[in-house]
Order: structure tokens, then C-alpha cells, then sequence
């Protein structure tokens, strides 16, 4: 008998997904209702459905494991509305027009929220869900606007069905008019700081906002009810913002799970005195939750030596210094073993990541720690170190620091000869950044070998003398090198504070542009200062993917850019070596 139920069942099992158009997952938080279940309005679910996302209801609950386990699989968060949000959450006392609150909800809110916005997830907030953006990021919000803003407001809480408008608001980023519901008391007073108002009503009543750099936006009416012609058109461009980030988001995170991603510089060592643990985060921005969260596979390490007197003691005790640092790093595998291992090979970074682990991989910062003694080149490789960085800020026994007074005038001679022909017998890449124009060109012509820039910027984009002029950048390239693009808001934007992910990226499109995809990386300098506004930590390394996803970098160019350059280079040199 071919029932209903035979033929569902016939539909179902004859899908067939398509396999390259699997819609982006997007979580929508749920609300309470009044004895405690979790609800969700259909149009959220339906406004998702129509822009192309596969909708997946939270329910609310405060188990951060659990919310974890869900985030981990979404590629985008809706924030949606709901009641008032309590106060004492941010840290103020109620006044007396605050409205039923659920102190319940304001928790598994800010937590979802949290776990979202740490893996980089697109969010979208709508009402309520825009007042928890704008909290949670450090803004302030109107507990009721009626009686806290400083001039008469609108009717903020209309009485006609949701479907319907009530007042406009000026949309900033498509300069005109919008038509649009309204139903709250509460609203965001002081904008988060990063990002940037994108909509308000007549009465200066912020209605929307985005963040500068990362995909989360919000909007304080409820897009998912509207219906009418102009105003549904502004409403499917919200969802279908959201969904077109989800999906580059989906698409960055399976390019990672199939490629090394590397950071080939991080000062993460030098921030603590004694032990650390990487398996914790203990306040670096280089970790193994944050290398989980962004899907980042292996982090250079260093042993950063501050530069010091060259007396024989000062030269002792840098040497000293290094090898602790470098014996700190090596026992993060043993207190960490199920999740990551120390690599001294491009082959042991593919196996640590086939393995489900994280790669952490040896450098020293600064060729002061070798003393006067060339036999340490020897002693740092036998300990794994995979590159030495030739200077720091000062001049130093090998060479001269594009901070330093031209003391050598480059290589000096013989030590720093010494020590570049030592390192490419032993293996051992030699980083060119810190170095001074002379020093540059005096490696390349003593080098047998393709050398690195660790963490280096463009000169051409940002007029730093420790940046790379275009000359050098040729030159490098030419040598068969490759430049790690540095992080450090100095060295990507004169205005240091304006700094920027999308300056960065200027940065590496510049160099691509001007020596091909095949010599350049990605050096955070993160622990070292290094941040930018969208890329403060190993967390956030994923965004710079997303957005050369969006600049329609194919995944051989990516592959390259993550790791693939610096990952030839280590090989040829470990390769002369043997």
C-alpha cells in the first residue's frame, strides 16, 4: 500500500544533496517563554530558509560544553529578539521602567555569543540580538529610552502588527530611507567600539551597526516581518548578507581542515617568565584553544633575545637565555601530548596534522643569543631550532639592525659571513627581518640558500625602516625567498591605531602583485605586539583566508600564502644539509 508515509519516505531517500552547494548551517538562538521552554518565532526560520541557509534552533541552555559542540558546527549565528536585557549583566543598577527580564536567557545569550564570535563565526543580531552585539563588544545600551535619552524620541514600541512600519531610519551604507517595524524600549546608546553605525532613526536612536573588519553586523527592528516591496528588499539584503559571509566562512574552514596553515612567527615565549602551558589561555594571544578555534596547524615559536652589551657575561647569559626559552617551548609536548608536538621538519608538521595535533616549530629572535662562538649555530640546531632571525633592534656581533647605527656596514666580517655559511651547511634558515638594507643584500650575496623574512611589511605601503622596499622584495624573490607578512599595527599602517586586517591585506596584494603568489606568507609577530583591528590573535587567522576567499584566490594560491612558500624554502634548505 503506498501510503503518505511510503511516499515521504520515497522522496527523502531518493535526494541527492548537492555536493559543492550544501547551504551554510546558521544557529538561531532561541527565546523562553513563560514557564521556561525554548521557542523561536517561524519567520526567523523561514527569512533564514529564503536567503539559502540550512536553519538550526539553539535551545537555550547555559552548558558551555554543549554550546561549544553546537557552535563548532555552524557557519553563522542570528541573534534574535526578545525581552529586556538585565542590567546588572553590565554592570548597572535597574531603573524603574526596565521591563520583565530573564537572567537565564541574558546568560546562554552573552555565552553563545562568546563561543560564536571566538571561532569568527558571521553574526547577525536583529532587536534584542543587536543590544547583545553591541554589550557584549563594550557598548553601552539605554535600559529605556523614553525616560534616558537626552531629547524626545519616537514611538519606539508600536502597537500594529509586526508586518507593518512605523518609522524610517536612514541607512548609512546605501545612503537613503528605509521603512521599518519597531518594538523596544531598550537600544544601544554608545556604539561599540570597532564598529560603525549603520542606521538611525529621526530621533538619534542608533538602529544598526556593523564591525569595521569582521562579519557581524545587527539592526535594532525585525527585518524577518516585513513585507512590504521596498522594505522586503532590505530586508532579504540582511539575510542575504548574512548567509553570502556564512558561506565564505564554510569555505575557509574546509580549506583548512585540507591545508598546513602556518604562522611563522610568534613571541609567545617572552611573555611569561617561567613555565607556561600552551594547552591554557593564560593571556598570549598564541595557544592551542586559539590554534583549535581558527584551524591553524603550526606556529613558529621563538626564543626572542632582547639585544644587551657584548661584553663575554652578556653574551653568556643571551646564549643561556635562549636555550631555557627554547627548553620551555620544547616542554609544552610533554605536558600537552594529545594535542600537539614539537616539528622539525615540513614532514613532521604533515604528520602532527594527520594526526588531529598542532605543530609548534623552533626560532630564535635575535643572532645575539650565539654569542661570539660559532659552535652554537651547532648547539641551536641539535636543539631543533629551524631559523635564526640575524639581529633584533641594535646591531650586534654578526651584522647591522635596521634599527642599529650602521656599525658593520652589513655582514660583519668574518663572524657574520661565518654564521650565515654555518647555517645553510647545518640547515638552518636564515630571517632576514630586523636587518638593515646592507645586511639584506649581504645575506643574499653570501647565502647559498633561499632566506626568510619572518615577520616583515611593505616599505611601498608604510615607511618603516624595519619594512621591506619593493628593491629588497624583488631581490628576496629573485633569491628564491619568501617575506612572512608581519602583523604589527607599526609596521601595516603609519596611523598605527588605525591599523587594520584590510591593511594587511593591501600589503599582501601588494607583494603578490609585485613578486607573484610563490614568496609570501603570513608572520603574525603575535606576543610580540602584534594586532590589528580584525586580527588580534591566533584565533582570528582564519579572517585573513575568508577575505582572500572573497578576493577569489583559488586554494593553490592560498595553500601557498598559509604555508606552502615557506614550507619549500625550510625543505631546501634541510635538504642541502644532508
Amino acid at each position: 500500500m503506498n501510503t503518505a508515509l511510503d511516499k515521504l519516505f520515497e522522496k527523502v531517500d531518493s535526494f541527492i544533496p548537492a555536493a559543492k552547494q550544501q547551504p551554510p548551517r546558521i544557529g538561531i538562538s532561541a527565546n523562553r517563554n513563560d514557564v521556561g521552554q525554548s521557542c523561536i518565532a517561524e519567520n526567523y526560520v523561514k527569512a533564514v530558509l529564503q536567503a539559502g541557509g540550512a536553519p538550526v534552533l539553539i535551545p537555550v541552555i547555559t552548558d558551555i560544553q554543549a554550546l561549544t559542540a553546537i557552535v563548532e558546527g555552524l557557519d553563522g549565528l542570528l541573534m534574535t529578539g526578545g525581552g529586556d536585557i538585565n542590567p546588572l549583566f553590565l554592570g548597572e543598577e535597574p531603573i524603574p521602567q526596565l521591563q520583565d527580564v530573564d537572567s537565564f536567557r541574558d546568560e546562554y545569550d552573552f555565552t553563545l555569543l562568546r563561543l560564536a564570535a571566538n571561532r569568527q563565526l558571521p553574526i547577525m543580531g536583529i532587536c534584542r540580538g543587536h543590544q547583545v552585539i553591541n554589550a557584549a563588544f563594550g557598548g553601552s545600551l539605554y535600559q529605556d529610552i523614553y525616560t534616558q535619552h537626552d531629547q524626545p524620541v519616537l514611538k519606539h514600541s508600536q502597537r500594529m502588527p509586526r508586518n507593518q512600519v512605523s518609522h524610517s531610519v536612514n541607512l548609512c551604507f546605501l545612503d537613503r530611507k528605509a521603512y521599518v517595524n519597531s518594538i523596544h524600549h531598550q537600544a544601544v546608546h554608545e556604539v561599540a567600539p570597532e564598529f560603525l553605525p549603520t542606521a538611525t532613526a529621526p530621533d538619534g536612536i542608533n538602529e544598526g551597526m556593523w564591525h569595521q573588519e569582521k562579519p557581524i553586523f545587527s539592526v535594532q527592528w525585525h527585518p524577518e516581518y516585513l513585507t512590504e516591496a521596498e522594505d522586503e528588499a532590505v530586508s532579504r539584503r540582511l539575510f542575504a548578507r548574512l548567509i553570502s559571509q556564512a558561506r565564505l566562512y564554510k569555505q575557509a574552514k574546509a580549506l583548512h581542515q585540507r591545508i598546513i596553515t602556518l604562522d611563522s612567527h610568534t613571541d609567545t615565549p617572552m611573555i611569561f617568565p617561567g613555565h607556561f602551558d600552551l594547552g591554557q589561555k593564560e593571556g598570549g594571544k598564541v595557544n592551542l584553544p586559539y590554534m583549535e578555534e581558527g584551524h591553524i596547524d603550526a606556529a613558529f615559536m621563538v626564543a626572542y633575545i632582547p639585544q644587551g652589551e657584548r661584553d663575554m657575561l652578556s653574551l653568556e647569559a643571551a646564549t643561556t637565555q635562549a636555550i631555557e626559552r627554547l627548553n620551555e617551548i620544547k616542554r609544552q609536548e610533554i605536558i600537552n601530548p594529545k594535542r600537539m608536538g614539537i616539528a622539525y621538519t615540513p614532514d613532521d608538521i604533515r604528520r602532527l596534522k594527520a594526526a588531529g595535533k598542532k605543530a609548534i616549530l623552533l626560532g630564535i629572535e635575535n643572532g645575539y643569543a650565539l654569542g661570539y662562538d660559532l659552535s652554537n649555530v651547532q648547539l641551536f640546531k641539535d636543539m631543533g631550532v629551524s631559523y635564526i632571525t640575524l639581529c633584533h633592534n641594535g646591531d650586534n656581533d654578526i651584522c647591522d639592525s635596521a634599527r642599529g647605527k650602521g656599525e658593520w656596514g652589513g655582514l660583519s666580517d668574518p663572524f657574520g659571513r661565518s654564521v650565515v655559511r654555518e647555517m645553510n651547511r647545518l640547515g638552518i634558515m636564515i630571517d632576514v627581518s630586523h636587518a638593515s638594507e646592507q645586511t639584506f643584500y649581504d645575506v643574499l650575496k653570501y647565502s647559498l640558500l633561499p632566506v626568510i623574512a619572518s615577520h616583515s611589511a611593505s616599505r611601498a605601503l608604510c615607511d618603516h625602516p624595519r619594512n621591506l622596499t619593493d628593491e629588497q622584495l624583488v631581490a628576496l624573490a629573485q633569491h628564491g625567498g619568501v617575506v612572512q607578512l608581519c602583523l604589527y599595527k607599526g609596521f601595516i599602517n603609519e596611523e598605527a591605531d588605525k591599523a587594520s586586517l584590510s591593511d594587511a591585506i593591501r600589503h599582501l596584494e601588494h607583494i603578490i602583485q609585485l613578486v607573484g603568489i610563490d614568496h609570501v606568507g603570513i608572520g603574525s609577530d603575535f606576543d610580540g605586539d602584534g594586532e590589528l583591528i580584525g586580527c588580534r590573535a591566533e584565533n582570528e587567522l582564519i579572517n585573513i583566508t575568508v577575505r582572500l576567499l572573497e578576493a577569489g584566490y583559488s586554494e593553490e594560491d592560498i595553500e601557498k600564502i598559509w604555508g606552502g612558500n615557506l614550507l619549500r624554502v625550510m625543505t631546501q634548505v634541510q635538504e642541502y644539509a644532508r
